[in-house]
C-alpha cells in the first residue's frame, strides 16, 4: 500500500522519511519529489507498506504529528490523474494580420 506525506519540513531526507514509517512496520520503499529546477524537495513524498495493515497504522499513528516544526498528512496516496498530452493547449488567432 502506497501512502502520500505532505508537509514536510524541506529538510527531511528519504533515511529520515523511511525511518520515521518503518517503525510501524516493513518499509518497502520511501522517496521525496524533488523540484526539477533546484533539487530541493518539494515537501512531500510518498512510502510503500508491503502490508496494508502496517499502512494504515502509520497513516493512524502519523497523521497530524508534529514532526520539524509541521504537522503531517498521511493517507493513502490516490492515482495520479491523467493530464492531456501535448503542450500547453489552446491557440486562438495569434495572427497580426488585417481583417477587412
Amino acid at each position: 500500500m502506497k501512502l502520500y506525506v505532505g508537509n514536510l519540513s524541506f529538510d527531511t531526507s528519504e533515511s529520515q522519511l523511511r525511518e520515521m514509517f518503518a517503525a510501524h512496520g516493513q518499509v518497502t520503499s520511501a522517496s521525496l519529489v524533488m523540484d526539477r529546477e533546484t533539487g530541493r524537495p518539494r515537501g512531500f513524498g510518498f512510502v510503500e507498506f508491503a502490508d496494508a495493515s502496517q499502512a494504515q497504522a502509520a497513516i493512524t499513528a502519523l497523521n497530524g504529528k508534529n514532526v520539524n516544526g509541521r504537522d503531517l498528512t498521511v493517507n493513502e496516496a490516490r492515482a495520479r490523474e491523467s493530464r492531456p498530452s501535448g503542450g500547453f493547449g489552446g491557440g486562438g488567432n495569434r495572427g497580426g494580420g488585417r481583417r477587412w
